[in-house]
């Protein structure tokens, strides 16, 4: 059984840990709060965009047509993490990556796969894929945008070095609280229903904004900004679940410790209180021995105080010392 000390030194070690861990979750749930917020002012921003789309594919009626990707390779983007104490985060997304990526029909060897986090890279690497590229993830919002531009870059490379027309996202979307859900978002062939149904849509104003420029030449534009409102998305989206999954992990964990720490104070409280009462035991035995030590062997004093007494009345009154009678 392990002493009053060493029970008192794992409740201080418990105590820091529990520390650390609120502490990991108080972080955890202010960078979904600013993931998210990044999420939401991409809004204003798409929307624009779309405006832009909408414009272009009215006024090109006739001689915009959409194509769709033919090219047996297949260019596709995981989502996953750097940092552990995520939960099953990783292994989510390569799973629904895996499965979706299989339904193409597209073998291994001719798909070129960028891993964001090298824990999603180790995985896909042991299920039998191989990575092309690993990118690190961002710690700040900040640095999602230099990221997503590093990324269109690539995916244009892609398309013009490798013949690479069909460009996948696979991520992670943040819902709330702590839960998420994987997704596949279909970024290249463009969806030809979703840029019908821009064409077809309603202009809220009379009259049309009218542009000099050849068409060919801001629709290219769009689209790019197209691909950095998805990827930009898709990274937002992903680093919010992790840090949902995050706090799981941590919700957990801190109830977890609160518990062993609860047994360790009644370990401790029982241990403290069986040697006290030890510690009582042992006094007084000690006193019931003192007392026993201090006990004459022969006559009491009672009895030989009354004998002195007897004697002294035989003598005429006088006390006489036992060495003069």
């Amino acid at each position: 059984m392990l002493t009053a000390e060493a029970l008192k030194r794992k409740i201080q070690s418990a105590d820091d840990l529990l520390s650390v861990v609120k502490t990991m979750k108080a972080l955890a749930a202010v960078s979904i709060r600013q993931y998210q917020r990044a999420v939401e002012s991409l809004s204003d921003y798409n929307r624009t965009v779309e405006m832009g789309l909408q414009i272009v594919l009215k006024q090109s009626v006739g001689a915009f047509k959409v194509g769709v990707g033919s090219s047996p390779r297949l260019g596709a983007i995981v989502f996953g993490t750097d940092q552990g104490l995520c939960g099953q985060l990783n292994s989510i997304i390569v799973q629904h990556a895996l499965g979706e990526m299989g339904q193409t029909g597209i073998p291994k060897e001719r798909r070129i796969v960028i891993a964001v986090g090298m824990r999603t890279a180790d995985i896909l690497e042991d299920s039998g894929q191989k990575v092309f590229e690993i990118l690190g993830t961002p710690g700040s919002t900040a640095g999602i945008t230099p990221m997503v531009q590093d990324i269109t870059m690539v995916l244009e490379s892609w398309r013009f070095k490798h013949s690479v027309e069909n460009m996948h996202l696979y991520f992670n979307e943040y819902i709330s609280g702590a839960t998420y859900r994987p997704q596949t978002h279909k970024l290249l062939p463009v969806d030809r229903q979703w840029l019908l149904k821009l064409q077809k849509k309603r202009w809220d104003s009379r009259t049309l904004p009218m542009f000099t420029i050849e068409w060919e030449t801001i629709l290219r534009s769009l689209i790019r900004e197209y691909l950095f409102v998805s990827i930009y998305r898709a990274f937002a989206n992903s680093l919010a679940s992790e840090n949902a999954s995050r706090l799981a992990a941590m919700q957990n964990a801190e109830k977890n410790i609160e518990e062993r720490l609860e047994e360790l104070e009644v370990q401790f409280h029982s241990q403290r209180q069986m040697t006290i009462t030890e510690e009582l035991l042992d006094i007084v035995a000690g006193f019931e021995a003192m007392k026993e030590d201090q006990r004459p062997v022969g006559k009491s004093g009672k009895t030989a105080a009354r004998e002195g007494v007897a004697g002294a009345s035989l003598t005429g009154g006088r006390v006489v010392p036992a060495a003069l009678a």
